[in-house]
């Protein structure tokens, strides 16, 4: 069975007409078959505030106390979860929606951060893919909050990268495709359609690639390295011409 990992941040999830797209790709695509997981940072935040909740954040990273974390899990297995299966469900797809608690899809610990403590942030360590795999077989479209459990058996945020990244992983997905609002990284000017892992971190270094495409390209890294096939960065007209049979964005590969 081929299968396919999609994730979406929540800034994309705020565009109403990137929404419109992507559910017209998932509900046409069979082959591969999608898995798509998703963020909601921005509601998490908005959310936050009038609860007297200041969001913080270290390198990126959502720092998450007892209370935050409640928001978070209100936010990404409640609201944004439902109302993408909705969508999709009104489109004709069979999706389901789940976190990464439900089934022990996603086992984390808690994440151990040099620059600081993360308080309720997990680490992945496990998936178990086994029930994902009996949903894509039944022909149904699993959509994933980050939300997972820990060993300890608390739940934990988890950034949505990291957990993309494991469900790729544990699937043995061909592709892990991490949706955003650029079209992929760039090089005087042009969009560079392939990329080694080695060029990749040289461009880092040399400051080609920078500011907020430096995470993404890390994700996309790490990914490979786990085994991934091809990590692709792309905007969503680049998962249009990936859904058609195309190349769209840039794939980050290992060699």
């Amino acid at each position: 069975m081929n299968s396919l990992v999609i994730k979406v941040g929540g800034n994309e999830l705020d565009d109403t007409r990137f929404v419109e797209r992507l559910i017209t790709v998932l509900v046409g695509m069979k082959d591969p078959q999608p898995v798509l997981v998703h963020g909601g940072g921005k509601e998490i935040a908005a959310l936050q505030k009038p609860l007297g909740l200041v969001p913080a954040f270290v390198e990126g990273l959502r720092v998450t106390d007892a209370d935050s974390l409640r928001v978070a899990e209100m936010v990404l297995s409640g609201s944004v979860n439902k109302r993408l299966v909705a969508k999709l469900v009104a489109a004709g797809a069979g999706a389901i929606g789940l976190s990464g608690v439900d089934l022990g899809l996603i086992r984390v610990e808690k994440m151990q951060h040099p620059a600081g403590d993360l308080g309720l942030v997990g680490a992945v360590k496990e998936t178990n893919t086994a029930p994902l795999q009996a949903l894509l077989a039944a022909g149904m479209l699993p959509v994933i909050s980050p939300i997972s459990l820990g060993r300890d058996g608390r739940t934990y945020n988890v950034n949505a990268d990291h957990a993309a990244l494991g469900i790729a992983r544990g699937l043995g997905a061909q592709s892990l495709l991490l949706v955003t609002n650029v079209k992929g990284v760039m090089s005087n000017g042009a969009v560079l359609p392939r990329l080694g892992a080695g060029e990749a971190q040289a461009l880092i270094a040399d400051g080609t690639i920078s500011g907020g495409m430096v995470p993404k390209v890390r994700s996309a890294l790490e990914a490979v390295a786990a085994g991934v096939p091809e990590a692709v960065i792309c905007d969503v007209a680049g998962l249009e011409a990936f859904a058609a049979g195309g190349r769209g964005g840039t794939a980050v590969v290992a060699g």
